[in-house]
């Protein structure tokens, strides 16, 4: 214990963090015959796997201790009120949230409706609880972080050493400044349903980073199970040669699945584009190397699924929330000041 406690004090005070880092890159795991086994020779060989457990972890630990601090803050500002904790937060912010709309209720359902099997009057009342609930969970962590500002809460919760990858995003299309702090790069297949379902959640990202984050996107149709996706994939790009690329996007998902020939002709067509410019782009396979190239990268990233995204290098794979994306942007953004 206290060899440990020693190493960790002189990382802190003495040495640079580089060489924490290298001191830990080779620390001794094993020995076999004397062929010494090191931290680093491990991460090489299970380090996607292993980064993505730490991350997990770390996400766990910040949790907890996010919950810790907010319950003593709560506590510490009830006392100095002269109030009960459950009449602090009734105070502060369940009297403060409006009751779900029918707009926001019946947009939720229809967002929602391929995969809720019954009619919208047999759920409005859980889709009202579960609005209700969500708004009063944003305006809970709106609360905490003042009171998180105004204790000068200072944490000491160290993540664990990042794992970022380097992607060409050079003729990707994509949205948002080049000159953002963040940049998002989505790998996806137009045919996935889980793909469709994260698309609100990047646009709502983008609206509260704006200016701040990049979205670039990068195609992985999966053949096997989604044949209609490559093609799909190759019409948007055909759309962008007409600077159409992302309303042709959000029109495939719109229409997910449906992306045969037919289909991609006629969301040309409803978008305005010229016919016969697209229907020759898509007929001589113009975008076929591009699809091919992302999808090349893709299984050079070791990436069998989608959607997958990279936040500046970092990965996160499936149907993230916007607060587990907000999480890694906000990271992001404050290492970058």
């Amino acid at each position: 214990m206290y060899r440990i406690s020693l190493l960790f004090l002189l990382c802190l005070f003495v040495w640079a963090p580089s060489s924490c880092q290298s001191n830990r890159d080779s620390e001794r795991l094993a020995e076999i015959d004397g062929t010494i086994i090191t931290r680093i020779d491990v991460d090489k060989s299970g380090g996607k796997q292993l980064q993505a457990l730490r991350q997990q972890l770390y996400r766990l630990e910040r949790q907890k201790l996010d919950e810790h601090i907010g319950a003593m803050l709560v506590t510490r500002e009830a006392k100095k009120r002269g109030v009960a904790v459950a009449t602090l937060l009734e105070q502060e912010v369940n009297s403060t949230v409006n009751p779900p709309s029918d707009e926001e209720i019946r947009s939720l359902y229809e967002k929602n409706k391929e995969r809720i099997p019954v009619e919208f009057e047999k759920v409005r009342d859980q889709m009202r609880n579960y609005l209700h609930e969500q708004k009063i969970t944003e305006r809970k962590i709106e609360y905490f972080k003042t009171l998180r500002i105004n204790g000068k809460v200072t944490t000491y919760l160290k993540p664990p050493e990042l794992v970022r990858v380097d992607l060409s995003v050079n003729g990707a299309p994509s949205k948002g400044s080049e000159k953002a702090e963040v940049t998002i790069v989505k790998f996806e297949d137009f045919q996935c349903p889980y793909c469709k379902a994260v698309q609100p959640n990047f646009q709502e990202v983008l609206k509260r980073y704006d200016g701040k984050v990049r979205l670039v996107h990068k195609d992985l149709p999966l053949d096997q199970i989604h044949p209609q996706a490559r093609q799909a994939a190759e019409a948007a790009r055909c759309a962008d040669d007409e600077g159409k690329f992302w309303e042709y996007h959000d029109r495939l998902y719109a229409s997910s699945p449906n992306a045969a020939p037919e289909d991609l002709r006629l969301y040309a067509k409803d978008l305005g584009l010229n016919q016969e410019l697209f229907d020759k782009c898509l007929a001589r396979g113009k975008y076929k190397a591009a699809i091919q190239k992302d999808l090349n990268e893709a299984a050079n990233l070791g990436l069998t699924g989608t959607p997958a995204f990279f936040i500046n290098g970092r990965e996160l794979s499936g149907a993230q929330s916007v607060q587990a994306i907000s999480q890694i942007i906000d990271e992001e953004l404050s290492r970058a000041n």
